[in-house]
């Protein structure tokens, strides 16, 4: 053995992949064993089909170490250039408050969350969710609204959809945007519209429209900075039946009529200024608000309120019904994600500001603008906003000043908005001073050759200044009245107020959370530490390009090896969420077929395993669901395949498939399903939730696939966050790559590129770090040994609680991909316990419940990454087991069949700890199951949610203070 100093001088610190994947060498041995092979290669050998499997090792190489990984991402932030930014746009400079940046966005207690599919151990996430709901709601002037969307961009092609869905005469197929609306928007508008049969006109918007307009979207302040008061137009708008939408800033709101107040519909926009930095694009939470009329067509999720079983008021997601998981393709829309930990930031931020703070945020902003207005009118320039908030629209007095202007301007490190038509937009934002004003109008004075006033100056002239919003449009209604918004102002209260909601809530940082399709593995420290470094957080997502340079690097890097792990040489990043992924690349195949001629096929084929997602995802992209059967193993039947693609094959446009399957198993068809759909004439879309499994062992291209979206959240790392933020960037074939989508402001995708997915050209930018470093972190080798983890992982809790639950589907050699599914439904027959009672005891044992029917009733999906410790797997399968015995004590009448732990769970301290018991079943069964469960319990703070009655009584907005929670 070599000498210890001479091998510690030699080597580099523990590699970062002996922290990611939970199980030593020791315990893999140990599972192994209990698995009843031999070695990690002879189970892969078992589980993944000797044809799809790649020959070659993925070649790139690994970080020696986590602080030389960090000391590299430093230096590449470093080559973003961060200017003063005055292009908003929709994207504006923002102070995150430090108690939210070290207490929510940098804490692993809010962004290693799931979902809030389980309301009981989700109460004070929902709460945080509820504050922004109700912010929202608040400042709109509109009384519904839903958790937050992935832009704004999105929001309106939503909003757009809605109104589309919601008209009265079928006829109406014109939706009108106003050409002053931001033109990503306007792009993604555009890529919704045509799969849905929607005409979309880009113009002016008058009082008088034609008669097959069904509605219309105003921008308000529009995208070059002006106000005008639009109630008339609206009112006449809906008089001849059309639905208004607008596109909002909510930080102008807190000053200007609400788009309630004026008669829209719907309103739409971004909370990024609410705190959350612009990151290059995003994540930023988008929002939603309408009438109660439209609450059922409203997409995403919705927190409402509701009671426990002890009559306590809790929150939950409400009308969960409309959800594409349950709909399919008669979904409202095929989003899921919604941008949680952003939405929690931003409604923080106002809980935090309160009303009086956001005004002072609002006039402050305003009053920059009045001065640069005033600066720059007395130089003589030409201010063409009568009315505005915080963005100016300047004339130069001669064109050929503006070649000038512009080289001045950068030579002072400040990014104006360039329009095409001549003008230049200034915005102001909360992070902007008096000195920074006195920079722009220096900029501007040196071009004619004139002084500058000094700060002083500007300073004497800020006295008396007035507000440029007219008497009409200044806001009247009081914003934000709830005593949250006014309670937490000081850093001791805010702070107390942030952790007391977090110990409500059960993420990683208490225990596994085994999500069977939802890959909840490790999001490591170091791969989150960049996302604050101000060279990714504090730039423009519209910044020229070769101030990026950093984030170019970044890029390239992740296109590079996120195409040699698919095997599919074309990448686009641009989609923020999996289901953008997912109708991005439908859409990529659509625009192939139509180019070649062929775009009369709008058939997609999709077996009856596939993910909600999937068929809401082809019937927006303009297709015909036809479902495929599965065997009684859960594989694609391939002969009911074979018919369907050979009866559609004139207008076969693709098929979707999962892989592994759905039901976590390598199907060893997968290549003759692909080349069954490639003989009909259509193209193979992959959906990559289950990528954790084949990243080094085999590849959807090598499967057959042209197409597949990948969700960053799950294989690569990127959090949760409680619901989102998310990434769904697609690779494709190189016939695809032409298509990949484009975008209207800055240059990205193919030659003939689609529209945009999404607002920004790369998606939410700023967490494509967070994959960036994981895989720089592990390299190529250790990649596929995470994936190899993870099937060890799977199968050893198969084997440990197979004698007590049936596995469902299982591949040839009775093994699992990286999931399974546990057969529950013999449970209710004999013992009236059912699944749900299952998940819900789960958490008195501390733990998070698995997948919940899906993708099969009464089942429970399970996957435990390949980060879990065997320790951890093992407390898992313990608690598992003694619910199983609980079961077993009902169908032997030890336990009563109504009143048992299971059917009462989840138990609050406050019900362990009354005066009186009133169960058949003691306390410490109900609170205590297992010893380990006293060294740390995690208590719930509410008992089972009332769904019935949060549906049927839908209250969206922070309840009355009486029943407060």
């Amino acid at each position: 053995m070599p000498d210890s100093l001479a091998y510690a001088a030699l080597n580099p610190t523990e590699s970062f992949v002996a922290r990611h994947i939970g199980p030593n060498e020791a315990e893999t041995a140990a599972m192994l064993k209990v698995v009843g092979v031999k070695s990690v290669e002879e189970l892969i050998r078992r589980t993944v089909p000797e044809n799809i499997r790649v020959k070659m090792e993925l070649a790139f190489p690994a970080s020696p170490s986590e602080a030389a990984f960090l000391g590299e991402a430093r230096k590449i932030s470093e080559q973003n250039q961060v200017w003063r930014s005055c292009m908003g746009m929709g994207y504006y400079g923002t102070f995150t408050p430090p108690v939210i940046l070290r207490n929510v966005l940098e804490n692993p207690g809010w962004y290693t969350q799931y979902t809030p599919y389980q309301a009981e151990i989700a109460q004070g996430r929902l709460e945080a969710l509820l504050n922004y709901q109700t912010m929202v709601i608040d400042l709109t002037g509109l009384p519904v609204t839903n958790a937050s969307l992935l832009d704004e961009g999105t929001a309106a092609a939503e909003a757009m959809g809605m109104l589309f869905a919601s008209r009265s005469d079928e006829n109406r197929k014109v939706f009108l945007a106003s050409s002053r609306c931001h033109p990503q928007t306007l792009a993604v508008l555009q890529t919704r519209a045509e799969p849905m049969g929607i005409f979309l006109k880009i113009a002016e918007v008058k009082s008088q429209v034609d008669a097959d307009v069904f509605g219309v979207l105003l921008q308000y302040p529009d995208g070059f900075g002006a106000v005008e008061n639009p109630s008339a137009l609206i009112a006449a708008l809906k008089k001849s039946g059309v639905g208004v939408a607008m596109a909002t800033d909510l930080l102008a709101l807190t000053l200007l009529v609400s788009p309630g107040e004026l008669g829209a519909d719907i309103a739409v926009g971004s909370a990024q200024r609410f705190g959350v930095p612009m990151g290059y694009g995003g994540p930023h939470a988008a929002f939603l608000s309408t009438k109660d009329e439209f609450k059922r067509q409203m997409p995403g999720r919705i927190i409402g309120v509701s009671v426990d079983r002890h009559g306590k008021t809790a929150l939950r997601m409400a009308l969960q019904t409309r959800e594409q998981h349950i709909r399919r393709e008669k979904a409202t829309s095929n989003i899921c994600t919604a941008q949680v930990l952003l939405a929690v930031m931003a409604g923080f931020y106002a809980v935090y500001h309160g009303p009086e703070g956001l005004r002072r945020i609002a006039r402050k902003t305003h009053g920059l603008a009045r001065l640069l207005d005033v600066a720059l009118s007395s130089l003589g320039y030409q201010q063409e906003n009568a009315a505005y908030f915080d963005t100016l629209k300047i004339r130069l007095p001669n064109k050929d000043k503006l070649k000038d202007l512009r080289a001045r301007a950068e030579a002072a490190r400040i990014n104006f908005h360039y329009a095409e038509d001549g003008s230049i937009g200034i915005s102001m934002d909360e992070t902007c001073r008096l000195e920074n004003v006195a920079e722009i109008v220096a900029v501007f004075a040196s071009v004619l050759g004139k002084k500058s006033p000094t700060v002083s100056e500007f300073e004497k002239s800020a006295e008396g200044l007035t507000s440029s919003l007219p008497e009409n449009l200044q806001r009247r209604t009081a914003i934000l009245t709830h005593p949250v918004f006014n309670s937490h102002h000081s850093e001791h209260a805010m702070l107390r107020y942030i952790r007391g909601l977090e110990r409500k809530d059960l993420s990683l940082t208490t225990s596994m959370i085994p999500l069977g399709s939802c890959t909840m593995k490790l999001n490591a420290t170091a791969e989150m530490l960049p996302i604050s470094y101000p060279g990714f957080s504090n730039l423009h997502p519209f910044a020229p390009v070769e101030q990026a340079q950093g984030y170019g690097k970044i890029f390239t890097d992740l296109e590079r090896d996120l195409s040699d792990i698919t095997g599919l040489p074309g990448t686009s990043l641009q989609p923020n969420a999996g289901s953008q992924g997912e109708y991005a690349g439908l859409l990529v195949i659509r625009a192939w077929h139509k180019s070649r001629g062929q775009d009369h096929r709008d058939i997609c084929l999709i077996p009856s395993s596939a993910h909600g997602t999937n068929p809401a995802s082809a019937a927006m992209a303009g297709f015909k669901v036809v479902v495929s059967r599965c065997d009684e193993r859960g594989n694609i039947d391939l002969t009911d395949w074979k018919r369907l693609a050979q009866e559609h094959k004139d207008h076969l446009c693709c098929a979707m498939i999962t892989y592994p399957s759905t039901h976590g198993v390598f199907e060893a068809g997968i290549v003759e399903a692909c080349s069954i759909v490639h003989d009909a004439g259509g193209q193979v879309y992959m959906d990559g939730a289950n990528l954790n499994a084949q990243v080094g062992l085999t590849s959807p291209g090598r499967c057959g696939a042209d197409v597949c979206h990948i969700n960053l959240h799950k294989t690569f790392c990127i959090p949760h966050g409680g619901g989102g933020p998310g990434m769904g960037p697609i690779c494709v074939a190189e016939h695809l790559r032409p298509f990949l989508p484009g975008h209207p402001v800055v240059k990205t995708g193919g030659v003939k590129a689609i529209h945009a997915v999404s607002a920004a050209p790369w998606g939410s930018a700023s967490i494509l770090t967070i994959s960036w470093a994981y895989i720089r972190l592990m390299g190529g080798a250790n990649l596929k040994r995470a994936t190899e983890m993870a099937i060890l992982n799977a199968n050893y809790l198969k084997a440990r609680l197979e004698p007590h639950y049936p596995v469902l589907y299982q591949g040839e050699n009775g093994t699992v991909a990286h999931e399974m599914i546990l057969d529950c439904r013999s449970f209710k027959e004999s013992t009236g316990v059912e699944v749900e009672d299952i998940a819900k005891r789960l958490m008195d044992y501390g733990f998070h419940a698995p997948t919940v029917s899906f993708p099969v009733a009464g089942t429970l999906m399970i996957e435990p990454t390949e980060s879990e410790p065997k320790a951890e797997l093992d407390r898992f399968c313990e608690a598992m087991i003694s619910i199983r015995e609980e079961i077993r004590a009902v169908q032997d009448g030890k336990l009563d069949r109504t009143d048992n732990p299971l059917k009462m769970a989840p138990h609050t301290s406050e019900e362990i700890g009354a005066d009186v018991w009133t169960h058949k079943y003691g306390r410490e069964m109900a609170a205590f199951p297992l010893p380990y469960v006293r060294k740390g319990k995690f208590w719930p703070s509410v008992g089972r949610l009332n769904n019935t009655y949060g549906d049927k009584n839908l209250f969206c907005s922070c309840p009355p203070v009486e029943n407060a929670i």
